[in-house]
């Protein structure tokens, strides 16, 4: 099956910075890190190749990844976009 190939993991989490890139938000770059980290954990034996196992090994790295990304780089304390101009008043 192709989700057992450790390449179709990575081809995906390339595909998906890929997007990111022309899409930023730091919202595929956690999925991308996911597939990129279970495409590795493949390719070194350390996963079988259960759709199960990978989909779950998948979507927890992408959430540990995209909450740390989300601490990092999300908005921080005080940062509250005020607006003073309302467009149509101008």
């Amino acid at each position: 099956m192709p989700w057992q190939e450790w390449w179709v993991w990575i081809v995906g989490g390339i595909g998906l910075a890929v997007l990111e890139i022309l899409a930023p938000g730091y919202v595929l770059l956690g999925f991308a890190v996911g597939a990129l980290a279970t495409g590795g954990l493949l390719w070194f034996g350390v996963l079988g190749g259960s759709l199960p196992v990978l989909l779950l090994v998948f979507a927890v790295i992408s959430l540990v990844t995209w909450l740390v990304f989300r601490k990092l780089f999300g908005l921080r304390r005080g940062q509250v976009k005020v607006w003073k101009d309302d467009i149509n008043e101008r």
